[in-house]
């Protein structure tokens, strides 16, 4: 009885006391009366395991027992008390064998038992140690996710771009299936079978919305039913097409400026962005925004329409203040031309003629018609002198410029471009606006050609590279309709045009300007499709210019 009222005293000041008494030890995840619980039932089996192998004949590592105190007390222990229970556990052991063994502290057996036990206290220690370590790092994430998921939340209501989350799994999956059966282009396989664009369609469903959404759209852009998104794209839009294109070949996002419908039936342009994730698993909650660009694009349209009208309207006033200064300047000596011509019948036809008369009547006819072509020589010199003089171009540059200067025009057509271009270009010698001119001209036309036609993925193709002998050529290639074959020979014939409001000058100045500098325009179809209009322009220093501007 002595013994016991030891052991209790020792339990009661010793380590676990500690432990069991100070805020330090305890982590707090768990109510107080949780954990007084589990503290109570430790330190009654640490006083069980002490009392049995201090007092009984049991042989054997009972001191391993203290484990499972250790283990009942891992839930609600901080580092510190870890530490603390166990330097309790390890006493315990310690002062149970000395107890055990006073009257001969030296036994084999019995310390290499104690060496066992404390081994696996201190391995347990360690091992709830770590566990508590990976426990806090785990709530410390999971706190700041749960933050950031907040902090995004909010972003996502608030923000005045429409978003939304989407669910592409199901349209990922289909596209994947289709890749595994061996289908390399897309667009080409919903060509054939077009049935696969309405079934990737249908298998689209919106998870969340915010309010702009449905201020743009209306309660359409917060349907959740799968399919819903037919209702917001227009009949014959490729734009879904595009984004299973982008989806298929694994891109990482989409942009593009697409036409979405409303509740109310109207039509919105809208600049659309999707953004996909690299986790696969990630594709049933795809962002997807939209920026109403409808009055901006509108905007562009009429600032658009107003330069190319004040431009046909500035050469309108210049071709009616020369047509009215050349028709002031030549009426007098046409008004000479055609009195003399009067008279010089009336001479003639006296009986006899009057041959000296006549004569005279000549040669002021003639006079006044070299007059006549003087004035239009004075003319076409002054018009001569506001242009500019030819210089050295760099033919990649002018190319990259006009693409730059023709981008809205790519853009509102949905026309893709391509500039190829050899390492090494030599340069021409020409009137540079005058030839970037030409280039618009040629790069416009296979634009509308575009326009009017069916392509699926209109695309225009401008090279430059060396040409025959001393030539540099440049070819604007596009993969629409093509050049109808009984227009080819009649293309740069002045006023024949094939488009319907054409004035059909275009070409034939083109052509003129280019043939003025010594070089060639030609047009042909291309044997894969579409239409090519090729330039041959000469280096500099084998056209005529050269001479003339050295």
């Amino acid at each position: 009885m002595t013994s016991l009222l030891r052991v209790v005293r020792f339990l009661r000041t010793g380590g676990f006391a500690i432990g069991m008494t100070s805020a330090h030890f305890f982590n707090g995840r768990t109510d107080n009366g949780h954990s007084t619980v589990l503290a109570a039932v430790a330190l009654a089996l640490a006083g069980t395991i002490f009392y049995i192998d201090t007092f009984t004949n049991i042989e054997g590592a009972i001191a391993v027992l203290y484990v499972i105190a250790l283990l009942l007390l891992g839930d609600i222990l901080t580092p510190r008390g870890h530490v603390t229970a166990c330097v309790a556990a390890v006493g315990l052991a310690a002062a149970s064998y000395v107890y055990a063994h006073s009257d001969a502290l030296i036994d084999l057996q019995s310390l290499l038992r104690l060496s066992v036990a404390l081994a696996a206290l201190v391995i347990t220690t360690s091992l709830l140690m770590r566990n508590e370590a990976s426990r806090s790092e785990l709530i410390a994430t999971n706190a700041a996710l749960r933050e950031s998921e907040s902090r995004y939340r909010a972003i996502f209501e608030r923000t005045k771009v429409a978003l939304w989350e989407r669910d592409y799994s199901a349209v990922r999956e289909i596209l994947l299936s289709l890749k595994a059966q061996g289908v390399d282009d897309v667009r080409e396989y919903a060509r054939q079978q077009p049935e696969i664009v309405d079934r990737c369609v249908a298998a689209v469903r919106t998870v969340a919305a915010n309010e702009a959404a449905v201020e743009l759209l209306g309660r359409n852009a917060i349907d959740q039913t799968p399919g819903s998104l037919r209702r917001i794209l227009p009949p014959g839009d490729e734009t879904f097409l595009d984004l299973m294109e982008a989806i298929f070949q694994g891109r990482r996002s989409f942009s593009d400026s697409v036409t979405v419908v409303g509740d109310d039936g109207e039509r919105k342009l809208v600049l659309l962005t999707v953004s996909f994730p690299e986790d696969a698993t990630a594709f049933n909650r795809v962002v997807t925004g939209m920026v109403d660009i409808t009055q901006r694009e509108l905007a562009q349209k009429a600032l658009q329409d107003a330069r190319a009208e004040l431009a046909a309207s500035s050469r309108t006033a210049a071709i009616g203040a020369l047509s009215t200064s050349l028709a002031h300047e030549l009426n007098q000596p046409l008004g000479a031309i055609i009195v003399s011509a009067q008279t010089l019948v009336r001479w003639l036809d006296r009986d006899p003629p009057d041959l000296a008369a006549a004569k005279r009547a000549t040669d002021r006819i003639v006079r006044d018609g070299e007059r006549a072509s003087e004035i239009i020589k004075q003319t076409r010199s002054r018009i001569e002198q506001t242009q500019s003089e030819p210089t050295s171009v760099d033919l990649v540059h002018l190319v990259e410029e006009t693409c730059a200067i023709m981008e809205a025009e790519f853009d509102g057509h949905r026309v893709k471009h391509k500039i190829i271009s050899s390492k090494s270009v030599p340069q021409v010698i020409a009137m540079r606006i005058e030839l970037q001119q030409v280039l618009i001209n040629l790069v416009t036309n296979a634009i509308q050609a575009l326009a009017n036609s069916r392509q699926t993925n209109p695309q225009v193709n401008i090279e430059v590279r060396p040409g025959d002998g001393d030539q540099v050529a440049i070819s604007v290639a596009d993969n629409g309709p093509g050049i109808p074959e009984d227009a080819i020979d009649k293309l740069f014939a002045p006023f024949f045009t094939t488009k319907e409001t054409g004035m059909g000058i275009g070409l034939s100045v083109c052509k003129s300007f280019v043939e003025a500098i010594g070089g060639r325009l030609t047009a042909r179809n291309n044997s894969s499709g579409g239409a090519v209009f090729e330039l041959s322009l000469p280096l500099v220093g084998t056209n005529k210019h050269d001479a003339e501007y050295a």
